[in-house]
């Protein structure tokens, strides 16, 4: 019942509502007071809220809903990159290459040209040469890392550089990419980015500011009110994050609520734990609270580095002597979760081949057998193989699963440089969303922007569609949106609104306070131009945010 000895700041009206309690939106009016949520009822029991302040919100048969929040996404990183050369919104080899001259002419004094969000799929193989970047820029040097942020394109000036020529031997954790003799291609996979990327100059902590900042524009236009930062630590080209967010806590400009997850750097062993507690202590400050550490297991399966149970095909459809990358040392592994586990440390994992999945898994097995259970909500991302023995182990360990919606569906990358070498059989097992919620897994959601749009309601369309939205930029002229990519794995909305609000909430530690539109919780809200649920499945994608509101001030409006 509402409170009528109180009046509302604001009620918002003539739409609908998800709640997050139920699965459908409902007809109902929202009170907000003190950046509270006052009330949730009919709008004709509301009335006495309202007073000659309050102002009243017409909805236009629009929905209201807890604002979304973003599981895994790395916004210093894309906000840096959207102020250097930027890629993403191209789509040749002809527009890579007239954007990287573009932007050495418009900046002739730039010791390096930087930059990224190039996508495989656009080269033969996968693989850009630094022939190609030589055309264009030849006299500097050129890194440029590609959307998934797992590998870079280099030229000969940058190669010459870092000394790194037919006999540099491939790094434990990377590859370099050769011609028939040896010779670098010029695309470095993994941690062969670092014998470069070591000589990058490193982005000021006013430019790596001034990303953040842009990027929290960006998430709020699309209705994100809080997020997990899935990489706060030292990258090349970039600050160490964790800085840049302190201060933007301190000093309030950071409005978003932000998790941060602490690196764990697997060049060193359980001898970085007392400085990861270090960092936890120091980095709870304002809105910010780096008390996740991530551990990167594995790679990707474009470049063969995500780590497999069963050895990639070649380009024949026979069996390689390659199976993946395990970044950090099953044993290790094992340690390190047990230890940080009893530290009270979230643990976010990247986790994306079945075979990382279940080290992973084990690893939380032993961990959970060892201390016994607690709160610490520990969650695996990216998933896109998971055996059908592991999927209910999740749930078994309260792991969540922490699901890029958007990259389960048929698009250049996928049907180009990953079925043909995982083999249809294997392949049928990717992104296995709908087998993980039915097998009691709780379903938690991130875009990895800048890997991909941040968008979430182009997630929930691909979650539901199993289809690209024809706006999305990993669409593309051969997209065929009458294709689902395996529609057995599809969600349903409301399993997917729930994923990107309350299930976020919750691997955020934000669940009391947001994540459901109820009574007393923030008013962290957004406001969409329609109600999805009420339309065709296929029209989930064009659906646009109209307000987006942090304990109910608006910090987005769309323009009309």
């Amino acid at each position: 019942m509402a409170n009528h000895e109180q009046r509302a700041d604001a009620l918002y009206r003539g739409g609908k509502v998800f709640t997050g309690t139920s699965e459908a939106p409902v007809e109902a009016a929202v009170a907000v007071s003190a950046g509270r949520i006052l009330a949730v009822a009919e709008e004709s029991e509301l009335r006495p809220l309202v007073g000659p302040a309050t102002e009243v919100v017409d909805l236009d048969g629009g929905l209201l809903a807890p604002g979304f929040q973003d599981a895994h996404v790395h916004p210093v990183v894309a906000g840096v990159q959207m102020a250097r050369c930027d890629l993403s919104g191209e789509r040749s080899i002809d527009g890579y290459l007239a954007a990287v001259a573009d932007y050495a002419a418009a900046h002739p004094d730039a010791a390096w040209i930087r930059g990224g969000g190039w996508s495989m799929d656009v080269f033969p193989d996968g693989i850009p040469t630094r022939a190609m970047l030589d055309t264009v820029v030849p006299d500097r040097p050129v890194l440029l890392t590609n959307r998934d942020g797992h590998g870079a394109w280099v030229n000969s000036r940058a190669l010459d550089m870092a000394g790194v020529d037919r006999h540099t031997p491939d790094p434990a954790d990377g590859r370099i990419e050769r011609e028939p003799d040896g010779t670098p291609v010029g695309t470095l996979q993994e941690g062969a980015m670092d014998l470069v990327g070591a000589l990058v100059p490193v982005a000021t902590p006013q430019e790596a500011r001034a990303g953040l900042l842009a990027a929290q524009r960006h998430l709020f236009s699309l209705g994100i009110t809080a997020w997990q930062d899935a990489m706060i630590g030292v990258f090349p080209g970039n600050p160490d994050n964790y800085s840049v967010y302190v201060d933007a806590a301190r000093d309030g400009s950071l409005q978003a609520r932000v998790v941060g997850a602490l690196w764990w750097d697997r060049d060193r062993g359980t001898e970085q734990i007392p400085d990861l507690v270090a960092r936890r202590r120091y980095g709870q400050v304002g809105r910010f609270n780096a008390t996740t550490v991530k551990i990167m297991q594995d790679g990707i399966a474009e470049n063969f580095t995500a780590s497999l149970l069963a050895p990639y095909l070649d380009s024949c459809g026979c069996a390689t002597a390659n199976s993946g990358l395990s970044f950090v040392d099953p044993a290790v592994l094992r340690e390190a979760v047990a230890r940080l586990d009893a530290l009270g440390f979230q643990l976010h994992f990247h986790a994306l081949g079945d075979r990382a999945v279940r080290e992973v898994l084990e690893a939380l097995e032993l961990a959970l057998a060892a201390n016994g259970a607690n709160d610490n909500r520990h969650h695996l991302a990216h998933l896109q193989l998971v055996h059908p023995d592991d999927l209910k182990r999740f749930a078994a360990v309260g792991a969540a699963a922490n699901i890029q919606a958007l990259w389960a569906a048929h698009e250049p990358q996928m049907d180009e440089l990953t079925i043909p070498f995982l083999g249809a059989e294997r392949a049928a097992l990717q992104y296995p969303f709908g087998d993980l919620a039915r097998a009691g897994a709780r379903l938690v959601a991130g875009s990895d922007w800048s890997v991909s749009s941040p968008n979430p309601l182009w997630g929930m369309h691909v979650a539901v569609n199993r289809t690209v939205p024809l706006e999305a930029p990993n669409a593309s002229a051969d997209s065929e949106p009458s294709r689902p990519f395996y529609p057995e794995q599809a969600l349903t909305l409301a399993q997917a609104f729930t994923a990107y609000t309350a299930g976020s909430a919750w691997v955020n530690h934000l669940d009391h306070e947001t994540g459901t539109v109820e009574p007393g919780k923030y008013a962290d809200l957004v406001v969409l131009d329609r109600d999805p649920f009420a339309g065709p499945t296929e029209e989930i994608g064009d659906t646009k945010v109209v307000m987006t509101l942090l304990e109910g001030r608006p910090v987005h409006i769309a323009e009309s």
